[in-house]
């Protein structure tokens, strides 16, 4: 994106990221000369921005946001790249037409406390407050075809490998195995990751299955989904996860996804029981902008090129958030994918929950490292410093309230009021969570490249 803003309102969204090697690339970008918009797209100048950067930027996040399916490359991003900065009204029109006055006003507070000129914020804020805010996830893209589409892949029958790890979740594991069974695509095994105390060998006797199950006595849960992607040749990897429900035609939507855009990765979409709303955007296909391992199809070559799981991410969250990154700035092409839908019922017990956080930026104990300190490593990593910045301060500052209430402008607002009453704690947290990132980041690379071999079979 040209618009600076962006880092107070979606400082660790992928399109941020520029990938340095002079690949193509998909991209929220437009310009008329070195990377127009395809033609079905409903999209239009907003006069009331008044740089052409910004229009031309405008036009961007408008496309992207309607499932424009954009591609850049060297030459385009150096020319994007060249064009003058937005205005500083221009800036502020940015967050008030798509996040609206709150994150406005949250920027030119931002900003103040940053020592800009206050008199200059107060003028540009001003005169961007007439911009009402927009739904930009309307007049989509219209992909009907896809539902007519006759896939050759599906036809050709490849092996697929469900993959999932699981821990002390067997109650849940047996939905999630029944579902599999009424899968209308035949052709995949199950490969299960068992990590619970006690492991319970008689449970998987019982399903109409092609399973190899592997009990690992670590709980390691990125080891757990490399030692599955190690145990399998399908050329085809299905991530999914032990607590979640799926329709019969799962595996169908995804392999179809793949073959109908000729991407690399079909993101499906989660749908969470509780909590926030789901997405507008989720309704149609679009750029993935973050990588699910719950429901996610993967192409086996992946791993052989830009390596597997990171395994530093072990006990800790965001292994999936990192793979997504990896994958991005390497080219890699991802599509969310509205028609390969699961239900996650984030079930408050085994999993990750007894790991000891609620989410990257929760921790169980009051004391602990926070945020989670693989959440640092991976902005650290990967993101400029202002972005990484902006997350981190962001995150901590939304992490009051639980998953459940983060729809609610009431409790996000009382959230941010307990970050500042909290902020000496919170100080420490932080302070104890870079330490443990910044060792991470002098550590030798955790990620192994896919050797490709005959695995053993391990099947129960």
């Amino acid at each position: 994106m040209q618009f600076s803003f962006i880092k107070y309102t979606q400082p660790g969204w992928l399109f941020n990221l520029k990938p340095s090697k002079d690949i193509s690339f998909s991209s929220c970008y437009y310009h008329p000369d070195y990377l127009p918009l395809q033609k079905e797209i409903n999209v239009e100048i907003d006069s009331s921005f008044e740089t052409l950067t910004a229009k031309y930027a405008d036009l961007g996040y408008q496309a992207w946001n309607k499932g424009s399916l954009t591609w850049c490359d060297a030459e385009a991003k150096k020319h994007i790249g060249e064009m003058p900065n937005p205005s500083l009204k221009d800036e502020y029109t940015f967050i008030y037409k798509y996040w609206g006055k709150p994150w406005a006003l949250f920027a030119l507070l931002r900003r103040i406390v940053s020592f800009h000129n206050p008199l200059s914020e107060l003028s540009a804020y001003s005169k961007a407050s007439a911009k009402k805010k927009v739904n930009s996830h309307t007049n989509t893209i219209d992909r009907s075809g896809f539902h007519s589409y006759q896939s050759q892949l599906i036809t050709s029958a490849p092996l697929i490998a469900v993959i999932i790890p699981t821990l002390n979740r067997y109650v849940y594991l047996k939905d999630v195995l029944e579902d599999l069974e009424k899968q209308d695509y035949q052709n995949f095994e199950v490969i299960i990751v068992d990590q619970s105390t006690p492991f319970n060998e008689e449970f998987y006797k019982t399903f109409n299955l092609r399973l190899n199950v592997i009990h690992q006595k670590e709980r390691l849960l990125w080891t757990a989904r490399n030692n599955a992607v190690k145990a399998t040749t399908a050329d085809y990897l299905l991530f999914f996860d032990d607590d979640s429900r799926v329709e019969k035609d799962w595996i169908t939507q995804h392999l179809k996804c793949l073959d109908y855009f000729d991407c690399d990765i079909s993101a499906g979409v989660s749908l969470a029981k509780v909590g926030m709303k789901i997405p507008a955007n989720y309704s149609y296909f679009r750029w993935a902008d973050q990588f699910d391992s719950g429901n996610a199809m993967v192409k086996r070559k992946l791993f052989s090129t830009i390596g597997l799981f990171d395994e530093q991410y072990n006990k800790q969250r965001m292994g999936d958030g990192e793979f997504g990154t990896r994958a991005y700035l390497n080219g890699y092409r991802s599509i969310s994918n509205p028609y390969a839908a699961r239900v996650h019922l984030k079930v408050s017990d085994g999993g990750l929950r007894e790991m000891g956080s609620w989410d990257g930026f929760r921790p169980k104990k009051w004391f602990a490292a926070k945020p989670i300190p693989s959440v640092v490593f991976l902005y650290k990593k990967y993101y400029p410093k202002q972005l990484y910045n902006s997350v981190i301060l962001l995150g901590i500052m939304l992490s009051n309230v639980s998953y459940r209430n983060k729809g609610s402008n009431k409790m996000l607002a009382l959230s941010i009021a307990l970050t500042v009453i909290k902020s000496p704690l919170l100080l420490i947290q932080f302070l104890r969570a870079r330490s443990i990132a910044n060792k991470m980041l002098q550590k030798d690379n955790g990620i192994q490249l896919l050797a490709e071999r005959v695995p053993e079979s391990v099947e129960v």
